[in-house]
C-alpha cells in the first residue's frame, strides 16, 4: 500500500468481509441463545447486519472497488470463538452469558474498523462515503450498548 486511499479500499474489503461472514454466523447464534430478548438482539442485529452489507456493496460500487475474495482473519478468528462456546456444554444462561461476551468482541471489532474507515474517508474528503460509514458506526455502537444492557441488567445475574 502506498498511500491512504489505498489503505482505506483495504479496510473497505476488510469489513466487507467481516460483515459478510457474520451474516452466516449470527443465525447460530439466534438458535443458540435462550434468552428471548437476546434472540430478539441478535435477531435485529442480523438484520441490521444485511442492511450493513448493502451500504458496503454500494460504496464498493460508488468507488469502483472490488471486494474479490478478501477474507477477514480477525472476524474469522471471532466467529470460531463463538462457534466453540456455542458446542460447550453450559447451562442456558451461562452459554447466554458467552454469546454476549463473543457478540461483544465482534461488536468492538467492528467499532474499531468503521471508526477508523470514518476517519480515512473524512481526511481522503469522501464525505458522502464518510456519512454512509458513520451511520453504520452507530449502529455498531448501539447494538454494543444494548448488549451490555443485557448482560449487566440481567443475564450475567442469571449465570450466577
Amino acid at each position: 500500500m502506498k498511500n491512504l486511499q489505498e489503505l482505506f479500499v483495504h479496510e473497505i474489503k476488510d469489513l466487507y468481509s467481516a460483515e459478510k461472514q457474520l451474516i452466516e454466523a449470527l443465525p447460530k447464534m439466534v438458535k443458540t441463545a435462550s434468552d428471548s430478548k437476546l434472540k430478539k438482539a441478535f435477531s435485529r442485529h442480523l438484520d441490521e447486519t444485511k442492511q450493513q452489507f448493502a451500504t458496503l456493496k454500494d460504496i464498493c460500487d460508488q468507488m469502483d472497488i472490488n471486494p474479490g475474495n478478501t477474507k477477514c482473519d480477525a472476524m474469522e478468528g471471532l466467529i470460531k470463538e463463538c462457534e466453540g462456546l456455542i458446542s460447550e456444554d453450559a447451562k442456558a444462561a451461562v452459554k447466554d452469558a458467552g454469546l454476549i461476551a463473543c457478540a461483544q468482541r465482534i461488536e468492538h471489532y467492528e467499532i474499531s474498523g468503521y471508526g477508523t474507515s470514518v476517519q480515512y474517508a473524512k481526511t481522503l474528503g469522501h464525505e458522502k462515503i464518510a456519512v454512509m460509514l458513520d451511520e453504520i458506526l452507530d449502529q455498531e455502537s448501539n447494538c454494543n450498548e444494548e448488549l451490555n444492557d443485557l448482560a449487566v441488567y440481567g443475564i450475567n445475574k442469571k449465570a450466577v
